[in-house]
């Protein structure tokens, strides 16, 4: 087959248009455009094949014979194409969506709000993978990750889903153990951070504190963190928005609070996303508000 011969895709669609419904007028309701633009295209078409194909008589608008003919061989051609893309649309529709994001993103903020997505959207199904490790959209298949960056870091053309305040928490109990008027005081107490991160010391690091000292650090899945850090088990770097109530309740104080240093954007794979993935992106910027 020579491609070069084949006239546009867009003046073959305008012409079956036209020729089902028998209307410029109606052809470009159908289609979303003028009917000036279909009356291009269709003599765009005429053009490219060097015949009439419609002819007008007063207000009516009859096919010729040799457009007569062209829509009958037209018509089984794009109900083929219809069925192609049908069939793949329903499978990709069938496909779960797969995101990733830290556990504590989807514990305190997006699981809290999933049953209105599934309630818009119940033929979508996600398929959520929490995890303190950064994923690669491309080698470990996913669709969607939901990232933290700080301000300064973030990527470009990147904007914040959740801009979030950074602070350390702990309980007044741990608090009052030890001092905590500067960072470096913070080296003694015992602290908790996510599986995978080094959050604790890139935090004294940027706050100017050699620990070349040994800090005592344990890591745990985010999800349990918040659970042991009520308890005392010691401090952690974490957004305020995360913990505002306890802040409130004086249950966990805050210690060097950076207001609006970071956050959470979307990261999408490379290429066009599928439809589910631009129904979620869509959702997830509304609910961000």
């Amino acid at each position: 087959m020579d491609w070069r011969d084949l006239p546009s895709l867009n003046a073959l669609k305008a012409f079956c248009v036209l020729a089902d419904c028998g209307s410029y007028t109606r052809a470009g309701a159908i289609l979303n455009v003028t009917h000036a633009a279909v009356q291009q295209q269709v003599k765009a078409l005429e053009s490219h094949i060097g015949l009439r194909l419609v002819e007008r008589s007063g207000r009516k608008l009859a096919l010729t014979s040799d457009g007569q003919q062209l829509a009958r061989d037209l018509e089984p051609a794009f109900w083929q194409i219809s069925q192609g893309v049908r069939t793949l649309m329903q499978a990709s529709r069938r496909q779960p969506l797969r995101v990733t994001m830290s556990p504590v993103f989807a514990v305190k903020w997006l699981m809290p709000r999933l049953s209105d997505f599934q309630a818009r959207y119940p033929d979508v199904t996600l398929l959520l993978n929490p995890s303190g490790r950064k994923l690669d959209l491309e080698k470990d298949d996913m669709d969607i990750a939901l990232r933290y960056a700080r301000r300064d870091a973030l990527p470009d053309g990147a904007e914040f889903l959740v801009s979030l305040d950074l602070a350390v928490v702990g309980t007044p109990e741990l608090i009052a153990s030890a001092p905590t008027k500067r960072p470096a005081d913070l080296q003694d107490l015992p602290w908790l951070e996510e599986l995978g991160t080094n959050e604790v010391a890139d935090w004294f690091e940027r706050h100017g504190v050699d620990v070349s000292a040994s800090l005592t650090v344990t890591q745990m899945p985010g999800n349990l963190i918040m659970e042991a850090v009520m308890r005392s088990d010691g401090l952690t770097y974490t957004a305020c928005q995360w913990v505002e109530e306890a802040l409130r309740e004086n249950r966990l104080q805050a210690l060097f609070v950076e207001p609006q240093i970071g956050g959470f954007y979307v990261h999408c794979r490379a290429g066009e996303p599928r439809s589910a993935a631009r129904q979620f992106i869509a959702w997830l910027q509304e609910q961000a508000g």
